[in-house]
Formats: structure tokens, C-alpha cells, sequence
């Protein structure tokens, strides 16, 4: 494949469905109920599923194909030519972006099934390769300060694809059934839930993205019935595959999806508000020149140097990995350029020369950092620093691990201890405070209530909108809960500090 195909692939999602996956989709409309008049596919390609579905769907009385590339348009064109769908088939080029979807749906008549398979790509991934098939900049999320232009700031296209499809179906009757990837189904459903859309049904079946499209991701096809005159559903069902009778159901409380309803419920007391908000480690970019082993010669960074550098803006750190395999420090550091974000890095200048100089050796790898974070900030700035950044005592866990393991953290030689930003974390003052909420977190409740909310297959399962829905101080009252936490006191006193075991 060409580096122009291949950036084309990336770009568009480029992913073809195989025939026999798109008639086998449409066949499993067909026995939900689904009984369309017409049918839009926005994102068409060569067009597997708009023959499946002229197949499946024989009173839809208009199948209408959308598709950017005019190649597969054409290609299109040839498979349509002399097919007996032909006269109810409707292609146009057209970008999704640029489309006016309320005016479309609203010049078709009657119930309207939306169908495709939009691009499985993010925006961050489509930015990397100066790609332009995305939607218009917005924080479409909602999110807030640092998360509306950082990581949660990244979405897959499909996402924002699948939310504007049901922003426009709005009023409508209609259906939609779309392959995305697992993830994307759960946020689309769950954002849903939060905006009370009509949704009076909805499932997903799981689909082998290796087998069909030879990508290792969980995907499914998620498919969602509105109606206006319906309340939003809380409860969905999940299929193993095509040919499944039975599921298993997953609901939505308060917003968030739940993957273990019973035992959701059984702990539900602790829901609520978490004392304390947990925290992303630092954001830097630039692992290669923040991140420093000591050794004893100075201080050695990923690029093969060592340099000699003060104390002063260095931190121990620990990184995800670390907090996920239960290791010990390894005499690893963090250069931490600000207490807090948008402080004058210039002053670094002054306290620290030796720090200042190798940062401005390492000006153009820290200039290439291109997210608006850093540019619209001082030189050399990082994120994920404030007050709470800069407490003794931690009780961390890594996102990216399937367990919940959270590791209680002590400061190092009288520093606190950094983390990467794969890892969430709690800070205190008091060591005592720290050790009791750790006893909390390690009970069976607390964990039971965070486990039935977190789906492990995901890339990154434990998200602080999670965590942050933890209410420990409902254990106050707990005996049980205060006994484990004098053993826990004793077993650190125990235990050597030094080592983080």
C-alpha cells in the first residue's frame, strides 16, 4: 500500500465491509422489527451495505448513499447499474461535515434507518497526519478547564458522527445502526441517556473486527430505535453475535453505564460525590527530556545524555507501569517547571541556571510541542500541576491496568512523588488521612461500586469520572471499616517506606 493510501485509509476510516457482514446486519434489522421507508447510509463507500439493505428492506421506497471519495462513487455507480434496487437508489458525493443533515431528514418521508460504518479513527490520530475529514473544532463534550483541551479533549470521528445524527433525527422516527467500535457505543449510548434523547430501545451485537476488517478492536453494531413520544432507556442488551437470541443486559443510572447492575445496586450506598477529586498525573509531551534516571555520573535522560541539573525543580517519579506492577522507585525523576498552570517559566532562569540551560538546549523539541496547551503558555510549561500536585502523601492507580489497584504513596526524600499521566491520584497532608481513606478504598463496597461501573476492555478502563463518584465519608460510622484501618497503620509502620511495596 502507497503512503498516500495508507493516510487515506487513516483518514477516512477506510475500512470496506465485507458483503457478507453488511447482509448479515441487515438481516438482523430485519428480525428486530426494523421496517424502514427509507434508508440513508452517509458514509457509503463502494457500497456493500446500501445492496444489503435494498435486499433486506424492500418497502423502503428510497436508499440514499452519501460518500466523500468520488472513486468509490464510481465504483458504486458500476454495482448499482442494472440492479433491480437501482430505481430507489440515490447517490450523491458529499462530505459529512459539510452536509446539512436536519434538511435532508426533514425532505424524507416516513421512518428513516440510518446505516453505515463511519470512520474508526480519532481526531487526535487524524491531526498526526494532517488529515481534514473531521467536524468543525468545538468542545461537542461539554468538558471543562484543562479536560476541554487535553486528553479528554480526544474523540473518535464516529462519536461526534453518531451524536449529530441523533441531534438531527431529533422529532423523528427513526432508526440507527451503525458498526463503530465497543467504546464508542457506550459513550454515544451514555451521552444519550444524559441529553434524555428518544430512545425508546436500544442493543449492541458484537461483530470480529479482526476477522472482517482485520483490525484488533472491540466493535459491535450499535443500534438505537427513537421515537418522540418515548422516554429515554436505561437499559440495553448486549449480543455475543449476529445470530444470538439472548443478551445480556446493561443499564445506564445517573448517567453512567453500568456493567453489573446487581452489584451496582448492592453497593450503591457509597455512590455520590468523592471527597477529594482525584487528579491526572503530569502532562509534559516530552518524556525524553523531562523524565530523568539519577545515576552516578548526573542525571541521565532518554536521549543517551547526562546532564548535571539542581534539586530544585526535580521530583521523584513514579510512572504508570510502576503503579500498575506494584514496583518500587527506581530512582527516576520528573522536572517539574511550574506549581502551577501558566506560571512564568522564566524564573527557572534565576533559581536554577543549570536546569534553565538544558531546558533551552531542548527548546525545539519542547517548542514542537503542537497541542494548544503549551502554545498559548509560557515556554517549557507543563500541566496537571496546582496546590493538590505538591502534597506529601498519594494514593495512585493506573488507568490503563484491568485490576484496581490502588498503591498508597509516601513522599521521597521529603519530596512528593510525580506521576505520568496515565495514572489518577488522591493527595493529603496527613499521612493518617491518607491511610484511612486508603483502608476505605481497599473494601470490598468501595471496590464493588467502582468495578460494576468500569468496562475492562477498553483501552483506558479506570477514568476519574468513575473514581469521582466514590463517596468514602459514608463509611465513617463503619467499625468494621475503623478496625481495618488501625491493622493497615500498623502494617505500614511495618513495612520499609523506602520501597513503595
Amino acid at each position: 500500500m502507497t503512503q498516500a493510501k495508507q493516510k487515506q485509509r487513516i483518514e477516512y476510516g477506510d475500512f470496506q465491509t465485507p458483503d457478507v457482514l453488511a447482509r448479515s446486519v441487515c438481516a438482523r434489522l430485519h428480525t428486530a422489527g426494523i421496517r424502514p421507508d427509507v434508508v440513508v447510509e452517509p458514509t457509503c463507500g463502494i457500497g456493500s451495505f446500501l445492496l444489503a439493505a435494498a435486499e433486506s428492506f424492500p418497502r423502503a421506497t428510497r436508499i440514499f448513499g452519501f460518500e466523500i471519495n468520488p472513486e468509490y462513487l464510481d465504483i458504486l455507480h458500476r454495482h448499482i447499474d442494472g440492479h433491480p434496487a437501482a430505481p430507489r437508489v440515490q447517490l450523491q458525493q458529499a462530505d459529512f461535515f459539510a452536509t446539512d443533515w436536519k434538511t435532508r431528514f426533514e425532505q424524507m418521508p416516513g421512518r428513516i434507518l440510518v446505516i453505515g460504518n463511519p470512520p474508526w479513527v480519532t481526531n487526535s490520530a487524524q491531526s498526526s497526519i494532517g488529515g481534514n475529514n473531521l467536524p468543525k473544532k468545538s468542545n461537542f463534550l461539554g468538558h471543562n478547564g484543562f479536560d476541554a483541551i487535553s486528553g479528554k479533549a480526544n474523540f473518535d470521528i464516529s462519536e461526534w458522527m453518531l451524536l449529530e445524527i441523533l441531534r438531527k433525527l431529533h422529532g423523528r422516527s427513526a432508526d440507527v445502526a451503525m458498526l463503530v467500535k465497543t467504546s464508542v457505543a457506550r459513550k454515544v449510548l451514555s451521552c444519550a441517556q444524559r441529553r434524555h434523547d428518544a430512545i425508546y430501545d436500544a442493543f449492541l451485537v458484537c461483530i470480529d473486527a479482526k476477522k472482517n476488517f482485520g483490525v484488533a478492536v472491540d466493535a459491535c453494531l450499535l443500534v438505537m430505535r427513537l421515537d418522540p413520544a418515548a422516554k429515554s432507556c436505561e437499559d440495553y442488551t448486549i449480543y455475543a453475535n449476529l445470530e444470538a437470541d439472548t443478551g445480556k443486559t446493561t443499564s445506564y443510572r445517573y448517567g453512567i453505564s453500568i456493567s453489573d447492575l446487581d452489584t451496582f445496586e448492592n453497593c450503591s450506598f457509597l455512590f455520590g460525590i468523592s471527597p477529594k477529586k482525584w487528579r491526572s498525573g503530569i502532562k509534559h509531551d516530552a518524556s525524553s527530556v523531562m523524565e530523568l534516571t539519577q545515576t552516578p555520573s548526573g542525571y541521565e535522560n532518554a536521549i543517551g545524555e547526562t546532564v548535571q541539573l539542581e534539586d530544585m525543580y526535580l521530583y521523584p517519579l513514579l510512572k504508570g507501569s510502576d503503579i500498575g506492577n506494584g514496583r518500587a522507585w527506581r530512582n527516576k525523576f520528573m522536572l517539574v517547571t511550574q506549581r502551577n498552570v501558566g506560571e512564568p517559566t522564566a524564573l527557572i532562569q534565576r533559581h536554577a541556571p543549570l536546569t534553565w540551560a538544558y531546558l533551552q538546549a531542548h527548546g525545539d523539541r519542547l517548542d514542537a510541542r503542537s497541542s494548544i496547551i503549551y502554545t498559548k503558555n509560557p515556554r517549557f510549561s507543563i500541566f496537571g500541576v496546582g496546590d493538590y500536585a505538591f502534597r506529601p502523601w498519594r494514593i495512585a492507580i493506573c488507568s490503563l491496568y484491568k485490576e484496581l489497584r490502588f498503591r498508597l504513596i509516601s513522599p521521597i526524600n521529603e519530596k512528593p512523588v510525580m506521576f505520568d499521566d496515565t495514572v489518577y491520584y488522591l493527595s493529603f497532608d496527613a499521612k493518617a488521612e491518607a491511610i484511612e481513606t486508603m483502608a476505605c478504598l481497599d473494601t470490598e463496597p468501595a471496590t464493588g461500586l467502582l468495578s460494576s461501573m468500569i468496562f475492562w476492555d477498553e483501552k483506558r478502563p479506570v477514568k476519574t469520572s468513575i473514581l469521582n463518584t466514590l463517596d468514602w465519608s459514608k463509611f465513617a460510622q463503619n467499625t468494621t471499616l475503623r478496625k481495618t484501618t488501625e491493622q493497615l497503620e500498623l502494617v505500614w509502620k511495618i513495612r520499609n517506606e523506602s520501597q513503595l511495596s
